[in-house]
């Protein structure tokens, strides 16, 4: 069984973003960190619905 998050992209337009996908629903996540700081929050289409990675859309 694999992991429930992967990152899919390391490069970031950022140093020290990632973009993290939930692998259940698919939803796509904005995680960013620098030395001990970070956050993360949910990508968002223009009408406020999450972002999904069509590999693991359910």
């Amino acid at each position: 069984m694999g992991s429930r998050f992967i990152i899919k992209d390391k490069d970031g337009f950022i140093e020290g973003t990632r973009i993290i996908v939930d692998t259940e629903t698919g939803v796509q996540y904005l995680m960013a960190h620098w030395t001990n700081i970070g956050g993360i929050t949910v990508l968002v289409d223009k009408d406020g619905k999450p972002l999904l990675d069509p590999r693991f859309a359910k």
